[in-house]
């Protein structure tokens, strides 16, 4: 089965940084790209970075030039570097990989639980 847990969630002060974590287990193939989103009460999960296993990158726009995503095929694992941090960063953030469980199988996402990340004074 596979799983997918996060670390490296908590409070920061404005201008702060934060490094989450993303490790994948389980039984699996291959996984294609890796990324994060985050939510905040009342609102859709919204894109914010990925990774390709080739290590191509994508950003939305409020995390440009702010937060970096890297990968460790060999591990499994992704991480995102949050530079400095804003009172609208604070969010639940959720890491996702999508992944192809055997050879020739459709790959599909699995989720993270979920780490808070909390930006006030």
């Amino acid at each position: 089965q596979v799983q997918l847990v996060e670390s490296g969630g908590g409070s920061v002060q404005p201008g702060g940084s934060l490094r989450l974590s993303c490790a994948a287990s389980g039984s699996m193939f291959r996984i294609e790209d890796m990324g994060w989103y985050r939510q905040t009460p009342g609102k859709t999960r919204d894109f914010i970075a990925s990774i390709t296993r080739y290590g191509y990158t994508d950003y939305d726009d409020s995390v440009k030039g702010r937060f970096t995503i890297s990968r460790d095929n060999a591990m499994n694992t992704q991480s995102l570097q949050m530079n400095n941090l804003g009172p609208e960063d604070t969010a639940a953030y959720y890491c996702f990989a999508n992944i192809q469980l055997t050879a020739g199988a459709d790959s599909r996402n699995y989720w993270g639980q979920g780490t808070q990340v909390t930006v006030s004074k």
